[in-house]
């Protein structure tokens, strides 16, 4: 089988693969919503819920950025 004769069709294929995964679901993100409480239970949440931890400023500090 020539491979030559056939390159046009095979990029073809690759970019038709290419271009179709992107619209797949990663699997990294329903395994991070999963580790939300609710969804233990079966519900879905309303809006994403974010953790900020992080140390308040001093007074020094916020005279400093402010």
């Amino acid at each position: 089988m020539n491979v030559a004769k056939h390159m046009e069709a095979i990029v073809i294929a690759a970019a038709v693969l290419l271009g179709a995964s992107c619209y797949a679901p990663a699997p990294a993100l329903q395994v991070a919503s999963s580790s939300y409480q609710g969804a233990a239970i079966g519900k879905t949440p309303d809006a994403h819920i974010v953790q900020v931890k992080a140390k308040r400023l001093t007074a020094a500090q916020k005279a400093f950025f402010a």
